[in-house]
């Protein structure tokens, strides 16, 4: 639920890279023009996050400087660890397997294993300014204003659970809190439509960082993806709220989530 006395809180953020991946782009990394409210979202965590207790709504994405794009050749291993083999490992039932990025099919007996190498068009020197406010889950609305001011605290002083970063880990991101009063500075006069932009990977209404309790171990919350047309006005994308009838979500079967 929104707590009506939740405050938008508002960071700079800017780096020298930024790749936020296209869902459709997947050998080959084409970025959106723009931060999608899924990055944003994990910018607002990286800083202060409690995911039992509250989420962050994204707001607005101010674009602070020109859209800007190069081109790259980026290093990405053909495997990940699987989260069933991830939680064998922490159990101890099952020995820990390393991915060997450098081994080649001479290694492996495969080419399905080890690097390769992937075109990425990315962003290039981004500043923005981002607004999200804390939507509160529920037993926790009166942790409102503790929240935010923990938020502050942390942001102010370029505290962060992780580095942020713009879309791909090594690209980070650096930020700084907005103060109340500020004087601001103007977005970019650009204005383009986006046409369809994924908005999250999550049912964002579900707690999808509590383990479900199964019968045979516990279970997290599945993906979720949720998609929303995208327009920038005079440098600005306002996004709608997760629950707006423009946000058209996936159904998650398992816990019963629709659009």
């Amino acid at each position: 639920m929104i707590v009506p006395n939740s405050l938008p809180q508002a960071i700079e953020v800017w780096g020298d890279f930024a790749c936020f991946s296209m869902p459709a782009a997947k050998a080959e990394r084409f970025s959106y023009a723009a931060p999608t409210p899924s990055a944003v979202r994990g910018i607002f965590d990286s800083i202060y996050c409690k995911p039992q207790e509250f989420r962050w709504q994204v707001d607005r994405i101010e674009i602070l400087k020109p859209i800007r794009y190069i081109a790259l050749r980026r290093n990405e291993t053909k495997e990940k660890a699987s989260e069933r083999a991830i939680q064998s490992w922490m159990k101890g039932t099952a020995e820990p397997e390393p991915i060997m990025a450098d081994a080649d099919a001479s290694y492996w007996g495969t080419d399905q294993r080890g690097r390769t190498q992937r075109q990425t068009m990315a962003l290039r020197d981004v500043r923005y300014r981002l607004t999200a406010h804390v939507v509160a889950r529920h037993g926790f609305e009166d942790r409102v204003q503790g929240i935010e001011s923990q938020f502050r605290r942390r942001a102010s002083h370029g505290k962060c659970v992780w580095q942020p970063s713009f879309g791909c880990r090594e690209m980070p991101a650096y930020f700084r809190l907005i103060e109340p009063g500020e004087t601001l500075a103007s977005p970019v006069p650009i204005s383009m439509d986006l046409g369809w932009m994924l908005y999250d990977v999550f049912d964002l209404a579900a707690d999808n960082h509590a383990p479900l309790l199964k019968k045979n171990g516990w279970k997290t919350v599945g993906p979720a993806i949720s998609v929303f047309q995208a327009t920038i006005h005079d440098g600005v994308l306002d996004v709608p709220p997760y629950h707006d009838k423009s946000v058209r979500r996936a159904i998650d079967k398992e816990v019963g989530h629709a659009s």
